[in-house]
């Protein structure tokens, strides 16, 4: 029997919208620290942290839903959500009209057991059974709130219901020593799974491609009475840990059908952009490549926008032309409300209501919002996180040895600067 996934219909960006969009659920699992981000995480969530000079890393996978047809999303917090409920509240909470409801914040609230928090991604779901109900889906997308990348998740569906899967997993191909971060899998030739393993350490390769590994994406589709299923017997399973990555589909996956989807690019058909930015290299690397003249990740693309809040900023600013000196930029990224005045930035990316005094240089450096660089400054292969006021005649990135006693040095040689470590406790009442 063939069966007809597509009852298709335009969307205001040109694209088609099934009606298998139209029965799903997206999950956005955005409760988790991102303790490998280091300080740039102490106050703030991962999905919550800046990401491409204006946008947060939760407005992707946000975006791929809005672009994708999925209107019903539920977003998943816990750890220091505060920044990450404002900005969905901002930049989500007033998509409505033609739209509908679209976003709801589901935060942590002990609703199946008043002494627990969520304790797990598998055990996030489970305590939001109730509300997946409420909505009615077929499928559910569960989805991890700290990847960047641009996908329509359609596909991936029509091809789950194609494959008459209960379980399907986003995979996308990595170096086998990247790897280790991620959880593994290994598939027949017809898409099924049939290995998967979290955070191994020893992953297992492709069998045509030695030293490359197949990665999870986070991106999962369940059927929804198979996901209920499953949950429920994880949670009164004593020893599990409750996760989807080391509990969940391990269990699966020899009585279920289990498919991976490649995430391939449409035109070259090879692996399209996804960075996980996990650590401090990763996020810094991931931003200075949108400095690049064609950088893989577009983000001018008017067919898959992605969306936002952004607080009403006047344009970027660069002032004097002199000898002397001379406000300007090179193979860089400026958001508005900037004033580069008598200096110089080279491959770097600057987010909102940033200044740079005079006589400074800032190179391959990613400063986030309201970051104030005082004269005579240098900072070099830096991340300078939101509020930092850096002091006249400060070098950053110049001595790792002294970069070392103050600040975070990230194994490939990036420097962190966070406010508290310039004594600047913009988040303690003490």
């Amino acid at each position: 029997m063939t069966i007809n996934v597509y009852n298709q219909n335009p969307t205001p960006a040109g694209r088609f919208v099934s009606r298998l969009t139209r029965d799903a659920m997206a999950l956005v699992l955005a409760g988790g620290r991102g303790s490998r981000l280091e300080n740039l995480t102490d106050w703030r969530a991962k999905p919550a942290v800046p990401f491409g000079g204006k946008f947060r890393i939760v407005d992707f996978p946000l975006s791929n839903c809005l672009n994708s047809g999925i209107r019903r999303v539920g977003v998943l917090t816990q750890y220091k959500a505060h920044s990450l409920i404002r900005h969905i509240q901002r930049g989500w909470g007033m998509i409505g009209g033609d739209f509908g409801p679209f976003v709801e914040l589901l935060p942590a609230q002990q609703r199946t057991d008043e002494n627990s928090w969520y304790q797990g991604t598998a055990d996030a779901v489970f305590q939001n059974i109730d509300i997946i109900r409420s909505f009615g889906p077929s499928y559910v997308i569960i989805l991890a709130g700290d990847h960047v990348y641009k996908m329509d998740y359609g596909p991936m569906l029509a091809y789950h219901v194609a494959q008459q899967s209960e379980l399907t997993i986003g995979c996308i191909e990595v170096p086998v020593d990247d790897a280790r971060a991620f959880g593994v899998l290994s598939m027949e030739a017809d898409g099924r799974v049939s290995e998967f393993n979290e955070k191994p350490d020893q992953p297992a390769e492709l069998p045509d491609r030695p030293g490359v590994s197949l990665a999870s994406m986070g991106i999962y589709i369940f059927d929804v009475e198979f996901l209920v299923r499953e949950l429920i017997a994880d949670h009164k399973d004593e020893a599990s840990r409750h996760d989807f990555g080391k509990d969940i589909i391990p269990s699966v996956i020899q009585n279920s059908n289990v498919y991976g989807y490649s995430f391939l690019d449409k035109q070259s058909g090879g692996q399209s952009y996804w960075r996980d930015v996990g650590t401090v290299d990763t996020f810094w690397s991931a931003n200075l490549e949108l400095t690049r003249v064609l950088p893989e990740l577009n983000l001018y693309d008017k067919e898959w926008p992605i969306w936002t809040h952004q607080e009403q900023a006047p344009p970027a600013k660069f002032v004097h032309n002199t000898q002397e000196k001379q406000g300007a930029a090179y193979d860089s990224l400026v958001a508005g409300g900037c004033i580069i005045s008598g200096a110089t930035l080279t491959e770097s990316l600057l987010f909102s209501n940033v200044s740079v005094a005079e006589f400074s240089q800032v190179e391959q450096s990613v400063l986030m919002p309201e970051v104030t660089v005082g004269k005579n400054c240098v900072v070099k292969k830096a991340v300078v996180d939101k509020g930092c006021v850096i002091a006249d005649g400060t070098r950053i990135g110049v001595d790792p040895e002294k970069d070392r006693e103050k600040y975070h040095v990230s194994p490939g040689g990036v420097v962190l600067v966070t406010p508290d470590m310039l004594g600047q406790n913009l988040h303690s009442v003490v």
